[in-house]
């Protein structure tokens, strides 16, 4: 079976809304494209690595739009490897409407999301789940998912939709890999999906000594 892996950038209040661009979600974000100033070669390359493999896309209505519209028309250059892989695989969309899908290979999910994403782990080997943050959020509170890779960047936006929203449900997540952080002190996390609830403790326990004269 398949594994479902997000892709997310977020800030240090783990915004995620509108990361790429001040046109990817104008209604009202001042701060569209937050990601620019901070990208460097490490962190693109964390990027890219994190994309071997893939061998399709499931994405909200949103971010497939934008996506539709940026990268079948990217060939060579700095984007020419990632655009190669976006073009050459299925890409699926998560949307309530009926939307125009004319990328390439692309097909609209059916009503039941779970059902859905079942259907595509059988079909294939390692799904990217990249932006889409109402997806991601539907997505990590009914736990479709295997892997989160994290970027948390270094600022504060105080607005925006987060990556966790009020409707989150306690999960236990295992770090996979030692984190990394790139020069301009974004930090790399890659988390996987564990089994369970989080426990509770007392810290004044007196086999943690805690609280307890030496």
């Amino acid at each position: 079976m398949g594994l479902i892996h997000i892709e997310m950038f977020a800030t240090l209040d783990l915004v995620g809304q509108a990361p790429g661009g001040p046109d990817e979600d104008p209604e009202g974000f001042p701060f569209g494209g937050w990601q620019a100033p901070l990208i460097d070669e490490v962190s693109g390359g964390q990027v890219g690595a994190a994309y071997e493999g893939t061998d399709a896309l499931l994405l909200g209505r949103r971010t497939y739009d934008i996506f539709a519209a940026y990268w079948p028309h990217q060939k060579g250059g700095e984007d020419g490897e990632i655009a190669a892989l976006f073009n050459s695989i299925p890409k699926y969309v998560a949307s309530r409407g009926k939307p125009d899908l004319p990328w390439a290979d692309s097909t609209q999910l059916g009503p039941d999301l779970a059902a859905a994403v079942h259907e595509i782990r059988d079909r294939h080997e390692n799904i990217k789940v990249v932006g889409s943050l109402n997806l991601v959020q539907t997505l990590l509170r009914e736990k479709l998912f295997d892997r989160l890779d994290l970027w948390v960047h270094p600022i504060v936006l105080g607005v925006g939709k987060k990556v966790f929203d009020e409707g989150a449900v306690p999960a236990n997540l295992t770090l996979l890999e030692p984190p990394m952080a790139s020069p301009t002190g974004t930090v790399y996390l890659r988390y996987g999906l564990a089994e369970g609830t989080p426990g509770t403790g007392d810290m004044a326990a007196p086999d943690r000594g805690v609280g307890t004269e030496a």
